[in-house]
């Protein structure tokens, strides 16, 4: 994630670093499992943790903790831009916010109905229904970064909007759908915890210790509960205060943000790529390359996504409402719609906890890899000509 009102020079720098950083872990995760230390890569996947606290504890693999517990910071500091946002951001009025917010909700909307048309009747498949509707903002911003000021800051404040909503979006479908046989004491013992987390946070002195422990007390009741434990990530950071008149005080929003999104950005996203994008291509068959979830995330990333956010965009823009704006023409919307089928952090976490066949989890990602490539390459494509052809165009001549 990457703050809207901080878009220029650091946050590109920012954003292209850990772009590349991303990249190169999938790249590490997919070439270490199908290398001869293949069997490494399983052993540490499947390492046995367990964490015991008296007569409570669990006992998983280390990809459920990573997926489950390291990825818990990460939707912390997409409940701190959601919040930062609203409070002061682009988010904070109807009016800059319907087009993107429309645009996003079409963007999901109609890769997650293709899905479903594709995947077929059974519901074991029509499970992953959800695994394209989200775009992965650290790549696309990184790639934006690589075409400097070739694409305008218009481009990128949009398109890190859209992602926004998306994220909203994907924090609610993950809540609402994929929870795990729901359970009603843990879920009082979550709601305590959250309440008491708000008193603290607004009417108490400040205290990170008595914060950080109502958090984890959050995030197992709320798995216990049989809701995803990213959800307690999300709530935690819309409860940390947002003090604009006294930027320098520690309760600040901004301060968290700040030291947060660097372990996040480098450790954390990082340490989810290495671990899930780790699929053994020499055990798959042409036939699953052809599976209906497979083809399903494939054609509703690369062909839904941008089709969503297009449609929509066009109906906004013949009822009058500011869709193009200077330095946002439709060959910069058509390449930046492309670009949002890259959905791949969002995408992956969804896929591992939408499917329990370890088949479909295999097949899913490698579909989501291959088509966020398809599509960074495509929205890279058109956004670059269409860069070209502005330049090369008159001052005076309409777009």
């Amino acid at each position: 994630m990457v703050g809207l009102n901080a878009m220029p020079s650091a946050h590109l720098d920012t954003a292209k670093t850990t772009g590349s950083i991303l990249i190169a872990s999938m790249m590490v995760g997919l070439v270490w499992a199908n290398s001869p230390w293949r069997e490494m890569y399983q052993s540490i996947h499947h390492l046995p943790v367990h964490i015991r606290f008296g007569p409570f504890g669990l006992d998983r693999p280390l990809v459920w903790w990573i997926n489950e517990g390291l990825m818990v910071p990460f939707f912390l500091l997409v409940g701190l831009e959601i919040k930062r946002e609203v409070l002061s951001g682009r988010l904070s009025s109807w009016r800059l916010v319907t087009v993107p917010a429309v645009a996003a909700l079409a963007g999901m909307i109609f890769p997650a109905a293709i899905y479903l048309v594709v995947a077929g009747a059974d519901p074991v498949q029509r499970a992953g229904w959800a695994i394209p509707t989200a775009t992965d903002i650290v790549l696309v911003l990184g790639l934006l970064a690589f075409l400097g000021d070739r694409v305008s800051i218009t481009v990128k404040v949009f398109l890190t909007a859209l992602a926004m909503f998306d994220d909203i979006g994907a924090v609610l479908i993950i809540g609402l759908f994929y929870g795990h046989g729901f359970s009603f004491p843990p879920l009082a013992v979550a709601i305590t915890a959250l309440i008491l987390a708000h008193v603290v946070a607004r009417f108490w002195r400040f205290s990170w210790t008595v914060l950080a422990l109502l958090g984890v007390v959050l995030w197992g009741a709320i798995l216990e509960a049989g809701i995803e434990g990213a959800i307690a990530g999300v709530l935690i950071g819309i409860l940390i205060p947002f003090e604009r008149e006294r930027p320098d005080n520690t309760r600040s929003l901004n301060r968290v943000q700040s030291g947060l999104r660097p372990w996040v950005f480098w450790a954390v996203i990082p340490v989810f790529a290495l671990f899930n994008t780790g699929i053994d291509i020499t055990a798959l068959r042409i036939v699953d390359i052809l599976d209906p979830v497979a083809v399903g995330v494939f054609v509703a990333l690369v062909v839904g996504k941008p089709a969503g956010i297009l449609g929509s965009l066009w109906i906004l823009d013949r009822l009058g409402m500011p869709v193009r704006q200077e330095g946002l023409g439709w060959g910069q919307l058509v390449g930046t719609s492309m670009l949002a089928g890259v959905g791949f952090t969002m995408s992956i976490f969804i896929a591992s906890i939408a499917f329990i066949d370890h088949h479909l989890v295999t097949t899913s990602k490698l579909s989501i890899l291959a088509a966020s490539l398809v599509s960074a390459l495509l929205g890279f494509a058109v956004l670059r000509k269409s860069a070209e052809l502005t330049r090369s165009r008159s001052p005076g001549e309409p777009r």
